[in-house]
């Protein structure tokens, strides 16, 4: 309870959706930044809102950050995965509003506040952010591995 989140990114991703769901069993407001033909349908507004989650929405990072506690960050472009990582004239898929910098972690974020994304990414977190101690989606991704091997054990019946 209490603490304040910034949603980044694509709000059709179940992720998201996740997120405004298991929001709605605390007191914890939260801000959602996405471009508009990604934004939050009024289907899922009407759903938040009698959840009862205190939630807004924002057209730029830089304007709920400064507040948020925590940042969970999604890509709104789509990856290609059939195609290289980064080809040359390639950079900057990802408008600026809704990218997490060190630039921006270091003059607009909280010193305390903590970064997510549930990988794998794109331009939204560039890799200068990895070492920052803004950032805890490796962690996240390894505690998500040690949840589904314990799922994994718990539905073969190999504990109890």
């Amino acid at each position: 309870d209490g603490l304040s989140w910034l949603a980044v990114g694509d709000m059709r991703m179940r992720t998201m959706h996740s997120l405004g769901y298991a929001l709605s069993q605390f007191d914890c407001p939260i801000t959602f930044v996405a471009p508009p033909e990604m934004s939050l349908t009024p289907e899922f507004k009407e759903e938040l809102k009698g959840y009862s989650v205190n939630f807004k929405e924002a057209e730029h990072v830089e304007q709920a950050i400064a507040e948020a506690d925590v940042i969970l960050v999604e890509p709104v472009v789509q990856p290609d995965y059939s195609k290289s990582r980064q080809e040359p004239g390639e950079y900057g898929l990802t408008p600026s509003n809704y990218k997490i910098t060190r630039e921006l972690l270091t003059t607009k974020a909280r010193s305390d506040a903590i970064l997510l994304h549930s990988l794998p990414r794109m331009d939204e977190i560039p890799t200068d952010v990895d070492i920052t101690h803004w950032s805890r989606y490796w962690q996240e991704a390894f505690n998500g591995v040690v949840m589904r091997m314990a799922l994994l054990s718990l539905v073969l019946g190999k504990m109890e």
